[in-house]
């Protein structure tokens, strides 16, 4: 009997690392932020990330994607990672969260 993978509990995985990644210039982390827009799993546990930045010349515009994928990467279940930066649509404060929102004093 072959082992089925959960795909949906990786996502979930990922979420949880990804919440642990900050934008360096707003203490928020890069989820609530809005700046993840999709995260893709295929049933062989390679995994996509589609995301913006604040800015396309947003300062860490070359080390947050690196930051995202290596620890991605390190979760024992992905077999790879890929990020891509996108810029359509391009992201606004309506993206953050309201936790994130909270936390600026937005609300």
């Amino acid at each position: 009997m072959s082992e089925t993978k959960d795909t949906g509990a990786l996502g979930e995985k990922i979420v949880t690392v990804l919440k642990t990644i900050y934008d360096p210039e707003i203490p928020v982390d890069i989820y609530e932020l809005g700046l993840i827009y999709d995260v893709f799993v295929n049933e062989d546990m390679d995994v996509k990330i589609l995301m913006t930045l604040t800015t396309p010349n947003c300062p860490v515009a070359e080390s947050l994607p690196m930051e995202v994928e290596e620890k991605v990467k390190s979760l024992d279940e992905v077999k790879s990672a890929v990020v891509e930066i996108t810029f359509d649509p391009p992201w606004t404060q309506d993206l953050m969260s309201e936790e994130a929102k909270l936390e600026l004093g937005m609300l």
